[in-house]
């Protein structure tokens, strides 16, 4: 594992169901993001593709809600569903060295595994109100998790986590089968101080912390106005590199599946320069964030 590679990064790139939107895809179904890796693939490289242009310096893949079960409950055989998820890295990869035959810049791409709240769809990954134990946690990830290490990404993401035991689970499982891939976590939060499920902040960060191959912890889909007061409990908790990708404000309705409007938007590049200065290394967006705001957030570190 090379840490001067994520020592040197700074800017995340954006959700990946915004900008399927606004290519006029409909994400309200059954695999949300993961369904374009079936109908519209070349969609999903503009989308990487876009982010890269924005500044982003590592993008993640289509996979956060690309698991077996999913695709399985709507018909396809497991052999489907692993060749979608595979094609969720190697579009990535391809947009990355696109970019970087035209540009010379080098960027990464982090094959995203989702918390099995995501699966539900009905928003537990907000909540964390679900209980599995050990095996059935590896059950459910690991056919998803192997396959994208086949693809070789440069890192894995274990994101949008609302409880401490689920990535924990899948950090013994890589440390012992995949200990040079590096791996970043970040949880959801119910507050500035706790995780969605209900535990302690830093007890999490601690915890993940202790795993030689993760080089990053944080937070993401969260609310902005969370982020600055739980930079500083994961400060104290980490010496880790610290990642944060909030989403834009909007409000998520689980019934109708749906983010509610704002009138108006944060600025990135203002939140970026508070957010590094509390202590965030790597910054982007989640939910309702766009090429839009990653460029804003890339014209902060452009200036420092």
């Amino acid at each position: 594992m090379d840490d001067q590679i994520f020592k040197q990064l700074h800017v995340l790139d954006g959700a990946m169901s915004s900008a399927l939107e606004q290519h006029g895809l409909d994400t309200n179904n059954k695999l949300w993001t993961a369904k374009a890796l079936i109908d519209d693939i070349d969609i999903v490289y503009d989308v990487h593709f876009k982010y890269f242009e924005a500044g982003a310096q590592m993008v993640l893949t289509d996979t956060y809600q690309a698991n077996i079960y999913a695709f399985e409950k709507l018909g396809y055989t497991r052999n489907q569903a692993q060749k979608f998820i595979a094609m969720g890295v190697l579009v990535a990869k391809k947009a990355r060295d696109d970019y970087e035959k035209q540009t010379g810049k080098h960027g990464l791409v982090a094959g995203t595994i989702g918390p099995y709240g995501a699966y539900l769809a009905d928003g537990s990954e907000y909540r964390g109100d679900y209980l599995l134990n050990e095996a059935q946690y590896l059950d459910f990830h690991l056919p998803r998790l192997q396959t994208i290490l086949e693809q070789e990404p440069d890192c894995i993401a274990l994101e949008t986590q609302p409880k401490l035991f689920e990535p924990v689970t899948l950090l013994k499982w890589l440390s012992k089968y995949a200990p040079t891939m590096p791996v970043y976590v970040s949880f959801t939060l119910r507050d500035e101080q706790t995780l969605s499920d209900g535990t302690k902040l830093s007890r999490a960060i601690k915890e993940v912390s202790k795993y030689p191959q993760v080089f990053a912890v944080g937070i993401n889909c969260i609310a902005p106005k969370l982020v600055e007061k739980a930079l500083k409990t994961i400060r104290q908790a980490t010496t880790k590199q610290i990642i944060v990708y909030p989403n834009s404000g909007s409000v998520y309705d689980p019934n109708t599946k749906t983010w509610q409007e704002l009138t108006q938007k944060i600025d990135f590049k203002q939140a970026a320069a508070k957010w590094h200065q509390a202590g965030a290394n790597i910054i982007g967006g989640c939910c309702t964030t766009t090429p839009t705001e990653i460029k804003q957030i890339t014209e902060y570190f452009n200036e420092q």
